[in-house]
């Protein structure tokens, strides 16, 4: 008898437990809700005459004119006043934003505890899942790795999801302000890099020494009207952006000119994307791992795939190390991967020197492919490159030293013994530009082949034809001039823009140092 009375008894604690739980949830749900109508709702509804009706279901939000209705010319002295979620973004869930930070600045275990809470945050008002996105996102995160973030990751899914209307009227005011609910830190690097905003007032997370602890600020989360009452006193700014939603209608209610962004235009007109030649600048570097925005069917699809692409992968590096390159590429092709290789390889060098491939660089495979491409073995030469992709690496790669003089003698040793590959933009660039050449390489040969790597969709060889006698250095040129020409030939035949930047620039940008790490003795 009391084996089955102490059975019984923790099923009932579980109970307790769940109704004390719901209890909690509910209530305090409800109560914020009727607390937010008491304090907006009715207060918004009673200073607007015009709108009141008899009947509280008759009740409607007043009918401001759509975005593209803005008169855009002479703002040039006025003041603009918007949000970038909801407003500035065509995406009007922010979670993408949140993975992305959760994912490339915390870890892959954080990325999926974000992803396992998305049914609970379907069941949350805006505020508690604003809240619980900043815990699950930014608890134990490292202040730097957000920093490191917001300047490598995050602009260029933003430039990618900018609403091009919005764009026009935010560049068409002389000041503008963002007032946000999200963390500050998320978007104020972007906004004030690409956008030229003056000011960006959002929510402050707290921190303790170099972390973040997950929870915000003691003033709370960010309320956009009454921050903007803040900041501009009895002084109603010009122009103001928001979306159909209470909380942007409070704001845009308090300028003397207020249009509105509807969710189901920015979605569905093909006018609101964001053309890449209209970026406010160059989006050249970029990086992260993500390659796609993360919404939670994206992020799901990822980790449901993820247990396949690690056997591929080690299946196709078994396969590229120990196997026969007609073999290799043979189960490389049925195995999934998309190679697709355009032109002839050269006539062999008459003197007995080997040929110097000169690749652009996209990814690290790069001088692997075109080693399968050509059929045949090849040396690659790299400034970066790690102990265990160096052990990794199915064919032959030599580390080199930016000693000048030394990595010459490095590259004419090898290129006695046979076949070079190097990547003379130093570094990997994954959008359509070439990044300045080093002119080394045009100084150390004249069987100079150049060869066009691209990696979207598809791993994509193009070996153009060998550079004429005439144009090398043995005819004449200078080996800038030669690498120019190179440089020009490739980004031709890749329709990729050139450009005069370095690797240098590529790290003072993203990580702001110069990419150099000293060697610990």
């Amino acid at each position: 008898m009391t084996a089955s009375v102490r059975t019984m008894e923790f099923p009932m604690v579980l109970l307790r437990l769940a109704d004390w739980f719901l209890y909690q949830f509910l209530a305090n749900s409800c109560y914020r809700a009727a607390m937010k109508i008491k304090n907006h709702g009715f207060s918004f509804f009673l200073k607007n005459p015009s709108i009141r009706s008899s009947s509280a279901s008759s009740y409607q939000f007043p009918l401001y004119p759509s975005l593209t209705k803005c008169n855009l010319h002479g703002r040039k002295y006025q003041t603009l006043v918007c949000d970038i979620h909801g407003c500035l973004l065509r995406s009007h869930s922010f979670f993408p934003y949140f993975m992305l930070v959760a994912f490339e600045g915390g870890s892959i275990f954080r990325a999926f505890l974000l992803l396992l809470s998305c049914p609970f945050l379907l069941i949350l008002d805006y505020e508690l899942k604003l809240r619980a996105m900043i815990f699950l996102t930014f608890c134990g995160l490292r202040l730097k790795d957000m920093e490191s973030v917001s300047r490598a990751v995050l602009p260029k899914f933003y430039l990618e999801n900018l609403n091009f209307h919005a764009y026009e009227a935010v560049c068409s005011a002389g000041s503008k302000v963002v007032f946000t609910s999200v963390p500050r830190v998320m978007v104020e690097g972007f906004l004030k890099e690409y956008l030229s905003v003056d000011s960006v007032v959002g929510t402050e997370l707290h921190t303790k020494g170099k972390f973040f602890t997950g929870l915000v600020s003691s003033s709370g989360l960010l309320v956009k009207h009454r921050a903007l009452k803040e900041l501009f006193g009895e002084k109603r700014p010009d122009i103001g952006i928001g979306s159909s939603s209470l909380h942007d209608h409070l704001l845009i209610s308090l300028c003397k000119e207020a249009y509105v962004v509807s969710k189901e235009e920015a979605k569905s007109n093909p006018s609101s994307v964001m053309p890449r030649d209209k970026y406010p600048k160059p989006l050249v570097f970029h990086d992260g791992r993500l390659a796609f925005l993360p919404t939670p069917f994206a992020t799901l699809t990822m980790f449901m795939w993820l247990p396949i692409g690690i056997l591929l992968a080690v299946f196709r590096l078994f396969v590229g190390i120990c196997l026969p390159y007609n073999l290799a590429i043979l189960l490389g092709i049925a195995s999934g991967v998309n190679l697709k290789v355009k032109g002839r390889p050269p006539v062999k060098s008459e003197n007995g020197k080997g040929v110097l491939y000169v690749c652009t660089h996209r990814t690290l495979l790069d001088p692997v492919f075109l080693s399968t491409s050509l059929g045949k073995p090849l040396t690659a030469v790299t400034y970066s490159l790690s102990k265990m992709s160096e052990i990794l690496a199915p064919i032959k790669t030599v580390r080199l030293t930016r000693d000048r003089k030394r990595d010459g003698e490095t590259m004419q040793k090898l290129l006695s013994e046979g076949d070079l590959v190097v990547c003379p933009e130093g570094t990997t660039c994954r959008e359509p530009y070439l990044l300045r050449f080093s002119s080394l390489f045009a100084e150390l040969a004249d069987e100079i082949v150049p060869v066009a790597m691209n990696t979207m969709p598809s791993y994509s060889v193009e070996i153009l034809g060998k550079v004429p006698r005439e144009l090398t250095c043995a005819g004449g040129k200078s080996s800038y001039e030669v690498a120019n020409y190179i440089q020009k030939e490739l980004g031709m035949a890749l329709g990729f823009e050139c450009t005069s930047l370095t690797r240098r620039d590529k790290y003072l940008m993203l990580a702001g140092n110069e990419g150099v790490v000293q060697e610990k003795r």
